[in-house]
């Protein structure tokens, strides 16, 4: 009898916790307010029983009264919303996105950041379609003058400290396609700033082509990372690099946007 009486506890924990979360749902930029009325009728519940879950949320600090009447959300959830800002870093943020554009464009993600005068490779997701080899592995240091991540990653600096900066690193030439001349990086930069995205092809590895687009961070004209993708040059003729620049500068988009959300 005693283990059923458990059991019957457990459930109606699981029950209430349940309802909480519902009633946390329910607040949205147009509904930042709940009152005792909505939250029994959406859960189907007594207005007793609901402002009984209403209650709990207030002891609990997830919730309080809002000064007009009705509930807003409570101190409990500012102090979540912290710590969840101090957990997530860059690559957790984009994670799910560079998979579904790596499955979506059926090549690989490369998601870099500049660091001084580095760029690293700091994620990437494979397709299941096509494998690429390339020189774009986690944690592998990327040439500021090749590639198209790393004029991403640039193009938007000040032109003056852009030039210190490749004027400071050794510019190898991989292939014949890689730019080593400065005055003619920063004119491409400048092409890259005009279009918004940058298009790469046989500058660091032959036959491999990459496309990327600029994550931008909290301040104005601020690019923290870049997004690209990396495939075979025979897979990406014109009308398919046409529909993948735009699926890139999509997904950068989306990523800006929650690192947006999360930096507060």
């Amino acid at each position: 009898m005693s283990g059923h009486n458990s059991v019957s506890r457990h459930r109606e924990r699981n029950s209430t916790a349940d309802r909480a979360l519902e009633i946390l749902a329910m607040f949205t930029d147009s509904q930042p307010v709940v009152s005792g009325s909505l939250v029994a009728d959406r859960l189907g519940v007594a207005r007793s029983t609901g402002y009984r879950y209403l209650q709990s949320l207030v002891s609990a600090r997830f919730l309080e009264e809002a000064p007009g009447g009705g509930f807003r959300l409570g101190l409990r959830i500012l102090e979540l919303a912290r710590l969840a800002r101090k957990t997530l870093g860059l690559s957790e943020i984009a994670a799910p996105i560079i998979e579904e554009l790596a499955h979506d464009s059926g090549e690989t993600v490369v998601l870099t950041r500049r660091t001084g005068d580095l760029v690293v490779c700091i994620d990437r997701a494979e397709s299941q379609r096509h494998a690429v080899r390339s020189s774009y592995e986690r944690g592998t240091v990327l040439p500021v003058n090749a590639g198209a991540s790393a004029t991403i990653l640039l193009a938007w600096n000040d032109p003056e400290e852009v030039r210190q900066i490749l004027s400071r690193a050794k510019l190898e030439r991989f292939t014949d396609d890689t730019l080593t001349d400065v005055d003619e990086l920063l004119a491409r930069m400048a092409q890259i700033r005009s279009d918004g995205y940058a298009v790469a092809r046989a500058e660091v590895d032959p036959e491999i082509v990459g496309i990327a687009a600029p994550i931008w961070g909290s301040r104005q004209g601020e690019v923290v990372a870049a997004i690209s993708v990396v495939g075979i040059g025979s897979r990406i003729p014109p009308k398919t690099e046409r529909k993948l620049i735009a699926k890139v500068r999509l997904a950068a988009a989306h990523i800006s946007e929650r690192l947006a959300l999360v930096q507060g």
